[in-house]
């Protein structure tokens, strides 16, 4: 039987319909993707800012009242109590009101009026591992400051200037994300797990829903191939996922304003080829599927995987080596740089082209055995 588009044209029409006409999956489609750019966008941020600060000043000298007024000044700190003793310190990191707990000794101002080291106790909250490394950072950089600015006074009262004195100067220059805010970071990494998400799911639900309800042998007993039937079940998803795309790019730009540097067919391009291998993947998870409950079980054993392992949460840099090679066969890896480097440094196909190929390798391959697998269920 030859190839006809006429009858492929008939089921995407179909299918289309067919999920188009569900309220809740409307919503599942067009509405969460929209929720979830949001929620990832801004609740779920690794920003630290807001600090809870407590105080526990032993000295009550100038000094230490500018150091604490220096804390209290920044973004990042933000000072919510004042102890008085080393019990009520433990007490106040026990009980929640504070991250970080500064201890100014005895003595503090007149060692930084005549030069002596002096020593701040910094109690840090080590519950969240990772937050504590970012308070600790802070407190350090702000410490820093302080004392600066104090050896830059003493320099100048004693007429001693900057000249006599070797001195490295450090002027930091962030590229790509100069305010450092994660949103520019995870909005990226949103738009490649919704395209994964949808396109996946959709497609396995899709085919086993018409294997549960008996219509999946009715059209196999019709005068349509097996690849007509395959892709009138894959391209219908391949284009909601790209209006899903394109509806993300522009919130990106209207709600986040992150616009993007680099080429935009290059995101689409990649995405075409990262689909390939969720919508093979999600013809896979139907041919193993009897139930679409199963369908979406079996859909999230390889979702987990794909956002743990790519990047899009944790750095690959930090996870163990064996991790950090099994993350080279997960495609959404490869797709993540992509997005990311054309949304925030605006790279090119020049220095893209590994991922791209990877990408389609993966494509291909995936899909291609997807298909056979497919057809041999059929059969």
């Amino acid at each position: 039987m030859n190839f006809s588009f006429r009858r492929l044209r008939r089921i995407i029409i179909k299918e289309f319909k067919q999920t188009l006409r569900d309220k809740k999956m409307l919503g599942f489609i067009f509405v969460a993707p929209i929720f979830q750019l949001f929620l990832f966008g801004y609740a779920i941020t690794s920003d630290v800012t807001n600090i809870a600060t407590a105080i526990c000043d032993y000295d009550k000298s100038p000094a230490s009242r500018a150091l604490t007024q220096k804390f209290d000044s920044s973004k990042e700190f933000k000072i919510v109590d004042f102890v008085a003793n080393n019990h009520q310190v433990e007490e106040a990191l026990q009980a929640g009101r504070a991250k970080l707990v500064l201890i100014i000794p005895k003595g503090f101002a007149d060692d930084v009026a005549t030069g002596r080291q002096t020593q701040i106790a910094a109690y840090i909250d080590g519950s969240d591992s990772q937050t504590a490394r970012v308070i600790g950072g802070y407190t350090t950089g702000v410490l820093r400051e302080y004392s600066t600015a104090n050896i830059e006074l003493m320099l100048n009262k004693a007429k001693q200037y900057a000249p006599r004195l070797p001195q490295l100067n450090y002027q930091p220059r962030v590229w790509y994300n100069p305010e450092m805010k994660s949103v520019r970071f995870m909005v990226p990494g949103v738009l490649a797990m919704i395209i994964m998400m949808i396109s996946m799911i959709l497609t396995s639900m899709g085919i086993v829903k018409e294997r549960e309800i008996g219509t999946l042998e009715q059209l196999i007993v019709t005068p349509i191939t097996p690849l007509e039937l395959m892709l009138g079940k894959t391209l219908p998803y391949l284009i909601i996922a790209m209006i899903d795309l394109s509806i993300i790019l522009i919130v990106a730009r209207l709600g986040f304003d992150l616009p993007v540097r680099g080429s935009v067919l290059i995101i689409v391009f990649s995405a075409i080829l990262f689909l390939m291998t969720t919508l093979g993947l999600g013809i896979f998870i139907s041919t193993v599927s009897t139930t679409q409950q199963e369908a979406m079980l079996t859909a999230f054993f390889f979702i987990m995987p794909f956002i743990l392992l790519s990047g899009f949460i944790f750095p690959i840099e930090n996870m163990p080596v064996i991790f950090q090679n099994i993350t080279l066969f997960i495609p959404m890896r490869y797709f993540l740089e992509i997005v990311r480097g054309v949304f925030l440094k605006g790279t090119g196909f020049p220095e893209l082209w590994p991922q791209i190929l990877a990408l389609l390798t993966f494509g291909v391959s995936i899909i291609t055995a997807s298909a056979l697998r497919f057809r041999k269920r059929l059969g």
